[in-house]
């Protein structure tokens, strides 16, 4: 609509002076360069100020949710500093801007200014052949104009600067996806995995193409019912097998065979749905402890309490004004954290799968409610494949098997008595770190 109003406004100033049109194409040209010069300058600038931008927020946000450790270790000045370190970048992107900005309009009204200069030093020189109330008109109108390009240049100007953000959405949109959810041609039996026999072959992974294998080529064989133990140093690839059984990062080579069924060929809620994790940081979700137990409603009131009561939580529950309907916050925010972990535990008695995944499940409680855990563990999954990471080498003396990995590659594997026998083995220097021996 805006430029109807331009081109009918020219063409008036044109019937008033005649003459004006020959000023019409030089001032257009004019016009179009400084726009493509403001343009690519300030596009470019404006996306550097939208990915300095998003630090801002995460950072934010993730001092809002570890606002009492931050607290309880007294380190509140270096998130303030690292707070202001990110906005000082975000300004230094977002103050050019600014200034390109300042720069479009003394430029703009600049060359709007040369349209009044014509228009009116053409009905002067003319003033003899032409009638005043034509002037008025045609001075009149090219005040107008000024403000009309001056806000149609800048409107443009921003679609372009602002179809960084269309930019951004496009390139999450193009992000690689996950596996597919479900396989419309699968026939994987209802009841798998039956026996919870698990083996890794040659089995390799890295989380980003160009980024080195944090597994290297592991190979072993968990027989179904066994209970075995994963250690290893911090970055040895404990927590990078467990999210390679659920497929969170995929195989950069080998495989992993669930009872005959290799993994990879099959669609990932067949998999999540038939393998159950007791993650370290308990996720709990706002909304009822029933929801939170039994999400999609399968299981009856008495599977529940009867699961709670294995989890040690039902003295707990039936203490509660609503029971099995008391509201979480968010986060289990309103429970403690061996509560929101017995919680977990008592929703993996509920799938009750052939294969049980502790990623250091108990590394953040205290002692009494791991005893409780892992006393659990020993009596409800005696007939289930427990793969266990350890982070006290303790709850771990008892499994069949012991796996010590090492940078990404399988050092020790064998029961942890014999390992224990050995002086020579990484396990019993673990353990004897840990004062276990």
């Amino acid at each position: 609509m805006m430029i109807f109003v331009v081109v009918a406004t020219l063409v008036v100033i044109c019937i008033s002076t005649p003459i004006f049109a020959s000023v019409i194409v030089p001032i257009g040209i004019l016009y179009y360069a400084v726009q493509r010069f403001y343009v690519a300058t300030s596009r470019q600038l404006k996306r550097l100020e939208s990915v300095s931008r998003s630090p801002i927020y995460s950072h934010f946000g993730e001092t809002i949710q570890g606002v009492q450790t931050i607290r309880a270790y007294s380190v509140q000045d270096r998130f303030i500093s690292e707070s202001d370190e990110r906005v000082d970048a975000n300004q230094l992107c977002y103050c050019p801007s600014i200034i390109a900005n300042r720069w479009l309009a003394v430029r703009l009204e600049m060359v709007g200014n040369l349209i009044i200069l014509f228009a009116a030093l053409f009905a002067v020189l003319g003033r003899e052949s032409m009638n005043a109330g034509l002037v008025g008109l045609s001075v009149s109108y090219a005040l107008q104009i000024t403000q009309t390009l001056n806000w149609l240049v800048r409107m443009t100007s921003d679609v372009e600067t602002n179809i960084v953000a269309v930019e951004r959405i496009k390139e999450y949109g193009e992000t690689k996806q996950e596996a597919a959810w479900e396989l419309p041609n699968s026939t994987l039996p209802r009841e798998w995995p039956e026996h919870g026999r698990v083996e890794f072959k040659d089995f390799q992974v890295r989380y980003r193409e160009g980024l080195e294998l944090v597994l290297r080529g592991i190979s072993f064989v968990v027989e179904g019912g066994e209970k075995v133990g994963i250690v290893g140093r911090t970055g040895a690839g404990k927590s990078s097998l467990t999210l390679a059984l659920f497929r969170i990062i995929e195989s950069a080579g080998g495989s992993i065979i669930i009872d005959g069924q290799e993994i990879s060929k099959l669609g990932l809620h067949a998999l999540r749905s038939r393998l159950t994790i007791i993650p370290q940081d308990p996720v709990l979700f706002s909304g009822t402890l029933r929801i939170n137990l039994d999400p999609f409603n399968v299981h009856t009131d008495e599977e529940i309490w009867k699961a709670l009561e294995h989890a040690h939580l039902k003295s707990f529950v039936k203490g509660l004004t609503a029971g099995i309907s008391h509201e979480v916050t968010e986060g289990g925010e309103n429970l403690s954290v061996g509560q929101r972990q017995l919680i977990c535990l008592a929703r993996a008695l509920l799938r009750k799968t052939k294969v049980l995944i502790l990623d250091e499940a108990t590394a953040a409680v205290d002692l009494e409610t791991d005893d409780l855990i892992q006393r659990t563990i020993r009596t409800e999954f005696k007939d289930c494949t427990v793969l266990t990471i350890a982070h006290r080498l303790n709850t771990i003396l008892d499994s069949d098997k012991v796996i010590v990995l090492d940078k990404g590659q399988i050092v020790e594997f064998a029961p942890p008595n014999e390992l224990l026998q050995t002086k020579s083995s990484a396990f019993y220097s673990m353990a004897k770190d840990a004062g276990l021996v």
